[in-house]
């Protein structure tokens, strides 16, 4: 076992410290006199990459990161104090990143640039938003492929190591279940037969799985590599770091598997080709799950996406990283997998019928740990509204069964989706597809995720509360929303169900669907058009 060790040096006496650092401000005031302003907020962006700055809501909170903390060091405390905060990075590409930024910058009036925090958060949104903007811009204008001409997806027969064989390890994977049961049906799982046709007990990590069954039988599939636009690597990096959370191994253990891919891609005259621009990785977990910073033995996740050889490729993930225009978030698996059109039809007329006698609900857990979330508060406003609200404590088993969720949200107006561990929640999907308004209370849960699923206009699909609002009690969240008219509930429905649902869901592995575009659909135009786009 390897044992960190640092060398401490000697200290300079005081009188040469002082010397030191009266020399050191003025030549520092010399340097900074003849920078331009333009230039010294750019530097002030690579300095980021050894701090950290995150949004949450109007707050901006600065962290520091270094060798000898565990964990970062924050001038202000985040939602999740042992969540590893997001560290905006620039792209190694110059078109997609020090470019933009620059743009960005020269656009930003010197007065809100230097207006503290809150010109830092207009700042620092304005980044995020103009990387959702790039994103859009390769959204499809066809709603199916009519032609595959030039428009060949190569699946690559990966070695069993990175994608077979992880599943085959789904027995040892987790230690209070057996994971295997969900890998059944093409990892869709067993079928959910009270809820109807096309319903199954899908887990939230099955997505590697269900996009590399759809890919193999995708009609513009390719066999030859020099007929494809796109290379979809069906690598399981998820399942790679679910089996190594529950044991004590090193980093390097945990990073040997991604490093392996790198170098068999490398060897590939297809990569090399565009260095990696053309293909596209698909990732069951959360972008930071493969970002990780700490390297203390017990720290979480591998170090996959912060790869130089990867910053080129397109990530899809349930979860991106806001400051990389390559991750692009796509929806969570839902329960819900139809195989043709019909089922969403049947579907889509039961729950606009639905007769939801609860006007609030939430489905999950207290976070104890850390006190600045703000489930609790939820919780007891929730518990004191009478039969306004109903609260599933998933503590206890009571979101195990999906049965229980899928009514709950089906009986409710609105649905309230707090951040847990991460920003995001599959919750949020959940209730959509079940036509639950969802309440959502920081913008990363969904506004900055998903631009290719969901509309920029989120007041179409959801209800918007600041949390720093419900973390000072200034808002009792179930009076708000009993505030919100009835027309206004039934129109914001009607576009979840009708325009939106369709395109949240993965079809099964058959899918047949030919009226609708589903999460599935939609992620493989939107990728054929930018890669053309970038051509």
């Amino acid at each position: 076992m390897a044992i960190p060790m640092s060398k401490k040096k000697s200290k300079p006496s005081k009188k040469l410290e002082t010397k030191h650092h009266q020399f050191s401000d003025t030549l520092l005031f010399k340097i900074l006199n003849r920078i331009p302003l333009a230039i010294f907020l750019l530097i002030l962006i690579f300095l980021w990459s050894s701090s950290t700055t995150i949004i949450s809501g109007k707050f901006v909170h600065v962290c520091v990161s270094s060798r000898k903390l565990n964990n970062l060091y924050c001038l202000s405390a985040g939602t999740q104090p042992n969540f590893e905060i997001p560290i905006p990075a620039l792209s190694n590409n110059i078109s997609t990143g020090i470019k933009e930024v620059v743009d960005i910058v020269q656009e930003v009036p010197d007065p809100i640039v230097n207006n503290g925090s809150d010109g830092e958060v207009a700042f620092a949104v304005k980044v995020v938003e103009q990387q959702l903007q790039v994103q859009r811009s390769w959204i499809s204008n066809k709603n199916h492929v009519t032609s595959c001409d030039g428009k060949g997806i190569y699946v690559y027969d990966l070695p069993s190591k990175f994608n077979k064989d992880l599943v085959g390890q789904c027995g040892d994977m987790i230690p209070w279940t057996n994971f295997c049961k969900y890998f059944n049906n093409e990892a869709m799982g067993e079928p959910l037969v009270k809820l109807g046709k096309g319903w199954y007990h899908t887990h939230q990590y099955a997505l590697e799985l269900i996009f590399h069954t759809r890919a193999l039988k995708h009609t513009c599939r390719v066999y030859n590599e020099n007929e494809a636009k796109l290379f979809y690597v069906p690598f399981y990096g998820g399942l790679d770091i679910l089996r190594w959370h529950f044991k004590n191994v090193s980093n390097d253990v945990k990073d040997t598997l991604g490093l392996e891919l790198v170098k068999w891609l490398e060897n590939k005259e297809s990569w090399q080709k565009n260095s990696g621009k053309d293909h596209v990785f698909v990732l069951g977990k959360i972008s930071w799950d493969f970002r990780r910073k700490n390297e203390d033995v017990s720290s979480w996740g591998t170090r996959f996406l912060e790869l130089d050889q990867l910053q080129k490729s397109i990530k899809l993930l349930i979860e991106r990283q806001p400051w990389h225009v390559n991750d692009i978030g796509i929806p969570h698996p839902t329960y819900f997998h139809p195989h043709v059109d019909d089922d969403i039809i049947t579907w889509q007329l039961k729950i606009i019928r639905s007769n939801r006698t609860s006007l609030v609900s939430f489905a999950g857990a207290e976070r104890p740990d850390a006190p600045q979330n703000i489930r609790s508060i939820l919780i007891n406003q929730c518990n004191n509204s009478g039969t306004n609200c109903r609260f599933l404590n998933c503590s206890s088993g009571g979101c195990d069964q999906p049965e229980s969720v899928v009514e709950l949200f089906m009986d409710s107006e609105f649905c309230l989706q707090p951040p847990g561990d991460s920003p995001t929640r599959k919750s949020v999907f959940d209730s959509l597809v079940s036509g639950c308004i969802p309440v959502l209370f920081d913008p990363f849960t969904a506004y900055y995720q998903y631009p290719w699923h969901l509309p920029e206009d989120h007041s179409k699909y959801s209800v918007f509360i600041e949390q720093e609002e419900v973390r000072k009690m200034k808002v009792n969240i179930i009076e708000k929303l009993m505030t919100v008219p009835i027309r206004e509930r039934e129109d914001m429905r009607r576009y979840i169900v009708y325009e939106l649902l369709p395109g949240l869901v993965y079809g099964d592995s058959n899918s047949q669907l030919e009226k609708f575009q589903d999460a599935f659909s939609i992620t493989i135009n939107n990728l054929l058009a930018r890669v053309n786009k970038n051509e």
